[in-house]
């Protein structure tokens, strides 16, 4: 059977390689924006505590909330299709980088910030210059578990119209396929573990350069 599976026809591979990049067009789509978004507000966060607890609270709270229920909760706003996936893998995204970023800059050594600010540096310059690059492992380190997150969890997009290799194991489960199942289950593991050593890579390589500097 697995012989079977890995031997598709050429028609079949079309329809994996299209999956493929749309899964990833979906996944890369909500990275960005849960990156653009969650970067500032954890910087943010870090000089406005009153509003810190309540922000990082509910971040706590939607990283407990599974990501099929959060594409549910996207279908009477948004209806079905790209948009909704996008938005929900979005949201589901943010928590890890928003918690990341706002606990690196906070761990950055609060002498260093005092010194940079007595020699006249700005509170923007401090951020740009000192906190950014000192707690960047750390901020990376939350982009590398949304990524991952992401990618898992795009499968779920073919619930609601959103593509992506979940179409191929929704097919296969509707009709019993169990070679295009396998397939689209495999593909969705390997695009995960690719993921997660591309961005360890990266991270490593910003240590690398850390501790060089």
């Amino acid at each position: 059977m697995l012989a079977e599976t890995l031997r598709w026809p050429g028609e079949h591979q079309r329809v994996l390689l299209e999956a493929t990049l749309r899964h990833l067009e979906l996944s890369l789509a909500a990275l960005s924006v849960a990156v653009v978004v969650a970067l500032p507000l954890g910087i943010a966060l870090t000089r406005a505590p009153g509003a810190a607890g309540f922000v990082t609270g509910i971040a706590n709270v939607l990283r407990t909330i599974p990501s099929l229920a959060l594409l549910v909760l996207m279908l009477p706003l948004l209806g079905t299709g790209y948009l909704p996936a996008m938005v929900a893998l979005t949201v589901y995204g943010v928590p890890a980088i928003l918690l990341n970023t706002y606990a690196g800059v906070r761990s950055v050594d609060a002498d260093i910030v005092d010194a940079a600010r007595g020699q006249g540096l700005s509170d923007r310059q401090i951020i740009r210059r000192i906190e950014i690059p000192l707690a960047l492992p750390v901020m990376f380190a939350g982009i590398r578990t949304a990524a991952v997150q992401i990618v898992a969890a795009a499968t779920l997009a073919a619930f609601v119209g959103g593509g992506g290799l979940g179409e191929l194991i929704t097919a296969g489960m509707g009709t019993l396929d169990f070679p295009e199942l396998l397939v689209g289950a495999l593909a969705v593991a390997a695009l995960a573990a690719a993921t997660e050593l591309l961005f360890a890579g990266l991270e490593r390589g910003i240590a690398g350069r850390r501790r060089a500097s």
